[in-house]
């Protein structure tokens, strides 16, 4: 039994719904080494769960993850720190295996290895009060996971700026730079993030799950986009689709996730 995460269905959905995951350590939902691979493990358990459609990752109302557990890391050998970097690693970076759609909820703060993991997600939803940032740099070491993926979303330079300043980003900045790509009210943060979730309930799950993996390609994408789109033609919902599509025109298909 996790002791710092929740993973949840929500109430309402049909065969298939909405998952929530919940980092639950208050006050301020920092990440220790049990935290992070206890996050871990609920991604895998979505990945592997046909009946989830789409997940939403959150804290609660007040804050996001407002980073790492220092004290942890003070106490840390450099011993123990090369044996589990990665580990570690691959655990903050959970969110972009899951074949669902994901979206982060972030209120309050989403600082260093919180934001690491919010980067993940394949979509950022924000509160308009809410400080973004990297600020590892100023206790001596640098973000363990992020920097590539903050690089490819934002740009070599502005995601320089951030991680060697250790800099607080706002709403206003977060946006233009496309760090995030939703802001709403702060009341307004988890429901808008559900609602972005739901619009996959009834949708094509492989060819979804498809999607993501070109996505997470990289310079392999266009390879792997000839493997997924070919491997499509196997699946019920590619017949459903492209049939219904070309009787009754899009959005008129029920898909089955097979």
């Amino acid at each position: 039994m996790a002791e710092f995460v929740t993973l949840d269905l929500l109430e309402g959905d049909a065969e298939r719904g909405v998952a929530v995951l919940r980092i639950a350590r208050p006050p301020m939902n920092l990440l220790t080494v049990q935290v992070v691979r206890e996050i871990a493990a609920a991604a895998s358990a979505v990945a592997s769960n046909d009946a989830i459609a789409a997940l939403v990752v959150y804290g609660d109302e007040r804050v996001f993850c407002a980073g790492d557990d220092l004290a942890e890391l003070a106490a840390m050998s450099s011993g123990q720190a090369r044996a589990m970097a990665a580990d570690l690693q691959d655990a903050l970076g959970c969110l972009a295996r899951v074949p669902q759609p994901t979206v982060a909820a972030i209120s309050g703060y989403a600082l260093g290895s919180g934001l690491e993991l919010a980067l993940g997600a394949d979509r950022r939803i924000i509160g308009d009060n809410v400080k973004l940032g990297f600020p590892q740099i100023k206790a001596g070491l640098i973000p363990l996971s992020g920097i590539r993926r903050l690089a490819l979303l934002i740009g070599p330079g502005a995601a320089k700026d951030l991680v060697f300043t250790g800099r607080f980003v706002e709403h206003e900045e977060a946006a233009a730079l496309g760090l995030v790509d939703e802001v709403v009210a702060p009341d307004d943060v988890f429901a808008a993030a559900t609602r972005w979730a739901r619009r996959f309930v009834d949708g094509p799950s492989r060819a979804l799950a498809a999607a993501k993996a070109v996505f997470e390609a990289g310079p392999h994408g266009l390879d792997r986009a000839r493997t997924e789109w070919a491997d499509l033609f196997d699946t019920e919902d590619r017949r459903i689709g492209t049939e219904s599509y070309s009787a009754d025109g899009p959005g008129s298909a029920a898909f089955v996730g097979r």
